[in-house]
């Protein structure tokens, strides 16, 4: 299954909505992505995960160094809307006690378009 990846920055905060599945073969894709990102410096990324269907450990390596990144430049990097089959490997994995995990995207990041 394709990745896309499309990313929104605001106010030193963007937001990375990922649609598809995190595997693999679609991991480089997304870490070319955050590496592209955080040579930005934002301070804080929500990454919408409202769209993905699956995510193996790849995938999640792939946040995670991407967390650590984001730390190491004194950001913030944070898991929004992830589906059921999403969030019970974060759970499993004990990663939604490493990560901020939000039920939704947060307010602030629903930016309607020209504004």
């Amino acid at each position: 299954m394709e990745l896309k990846v499309s990313t929104r920055s605001h106010a030193g905060c963007a937001l990375v909505a990922i649609t598809g599945e995190i595997d693999l073969y679609t991991a480089p894709q997304l870490q070319s992505e955050f590496t592209r990102l955080l040579q930005d410096g934002p301070s804080r990324v929500v990454i919408d995960m409202s769209a993905v269907d699956f995510c193996d450990s790849t995938g999640m390596n792939v946040l995670l160094s991407a967390l650590k990144r984001m730390k190491e430049q004194g950001g913030a990097l944070e898991v929004a809307a992830p589906r059921p089959a999403v969030r019970k490997i974060l759970q499993v994995t004990g990663l939604d006690s490493v990560f901020t995990v939000h039920d939704e995207v947060p307010r602030e990041f629903l930016i309607t378009e020209g504004s």
